[in-house]
């Protein structure tokens, strides 16, 4: 019955990662594959996570299944980081491990579908895998915009989205680092948010794939610790892959916010079996190396030295492109100093992606979304030089 089945089409991303490998010349720029890179254009194993994997080889006696509910010591460490002293609020917050940031949101999806929800409110752009989790889960999608022209949060669609999402309605935010935007809502943004999930039925969906990268660690989830506590319910997805460098490990963690004991078993219980019939058990490598930097204040102090050091590293990067503002008229890059994360879009043309790949070598995607963690001092004036002889005389759109 194969032949029943039509060819899809490739994955963009993919043929993009081919293209670059193909491509011959020694001054090529990869700004699409979204992964973090040093200043030589390295992705390197943590210095953490390398001694946590040697002890872990040393004293692991076992590679004995651990359940749907994976290495629950890497789960409740992570959890002080992400939700604050009080990690289980009050024994109202249990969480669960996942393969990657990805299963954690898929999981949160179904269990949002299980529970009654049947649209998904879905601000754009956004990872381009959360529409397509939305649509396999047979989920509708409700689109808001994201991103406002000037370069910052559109808190007027969020909000309409919040106050007009009812019971059977979830709305998924980034909680840090937007993918693929770079844009956030501020302090006061998440404070009128929060107030606003207070009066609304729906379910929020909170996706965290990079805390740390932004403005801090606690600076990052401080909007999502605003939300959890005016809320009686929500779901948070959590990722390991680029805080700690763990992309092929797959390491994530699914967090279930209820309002009462009862509630909160059946949650978990509904994602137990959930996580059963799609993975059956994650894989645990990566989560305990995690678990094992979270448990020895040395190694967490080092692991934090890295995480500062790529964030410093990536605010250098935007902070250069940002001055270089008045160098690429019609465009706006000014305002990637103000935005967070590995990734920010620029208002390109098709057509002024594909000039800059094939004559300049510079590979993005075709959003015109950048990897900034590709860029470093060495190339960052090559990448400037190609983006103003690009759009010159052009209007990009």
């Amino acid at each position: 019955m194969l032949e029943n089945l039509q060819p899809k089409p490739a994955d963009a991303l993919l043929a993009l990662i081919k293209m670059h490998a193909d491509d011959p010349r020694t001054d090529k720029i990869d700004l699409g594959v979204g992964v973090y890179r040093t200043g030589d254009g390295a992705t390197p194993v943590f210095k953490a996570i390398k001694s946590a994997e040697a002890r872990l080889v040393e004293e692991q006696d076992s590679k004995s299944y651990l359940g749907p509910e994976g290495d629950t010591g890497f789960v409740n460490a992570l959890m002080p980081y992400v939700f604050g002293r009080d990690a289980t609020m009050g024994g109202r917050l249990v969480g669960m491990q996942t393969p990657g940031g990805t299963g954690a949101v898929r999981l949160a999806l179904a269990l949002a579908k299980q529970a009654g929800v049947t649209r998904v409110h879905l601000g754009l752009p956004s990872w381009p895998n959360h529409a397509q989790i939305i649509a396999d889960l047979e989920l509708e999608t409700v689109p808001f915009d994201h991103a406002s022209a000037d370069g910052t949060a559109d808190l007027d669609a969020v909000l309409a989205a919040i106050r007009g999402a009812g019971s059977g309605e979830a709305v998924l935010l980034h909680g840090c680092c937007h993918n693929p935007t770079g844009i956030d809502y501020d302090a006061a943004q998440w404070e009128a948010i929060a107030g606003a999930f207070a009066k609304s039925a729906a379910m929020p969906v909170l996706d965290i794939a990079y805390q740390g990268l932004g403005q801090g660690m606690e600076e990052d989830v401080a909007g999502v610790r605003q939300v959890l506590a005016a809320i009686p319910q929500a779901l948070v997805a959590y990722s390991c892959d680029k805080n700690f460098g763990l992309y092929r490990d797959r390491v994530g963690a699914f967090y279930m916010l209820a309002d009462s004991a009862e509630t909160l078993e059946n949650a978990v219980s509904n994602a137990n079996a959930l996580a059963r019939a799609n993975w059956s058990m994650p894989p645990d490598h990566g989560a305990a190396a995690v678990r094992i930097v979270l448990r020895d204040d040395n190694l967490t102090s080092e692991w934090l030295d890295e995480l500062d050091s790529m964030r410093t590293r990536m605010r250098r990067v935007r902070e250069r492109l940002a001055a270089a503002d008045n160098e690429v008229p019609g465009l706006d890059l000014a305002s990637l100093a103000d935005q967070n994360g590995l990734f920010a879009v620029l208002p390109l043309s098709k057509a002024q992606i594909v000039r800059l790949r094939e004559d300049h070598g510079i590979y993005m995607a075709g959003s015109g979304r950048i990897n900034v963690a590709g860029l470093h001092e060495g190339n960052s004036a090559q990448f400037i030089a190609a983006l103003r002889e690009v759009t010159a005389g052009d209007t990009a759109g």
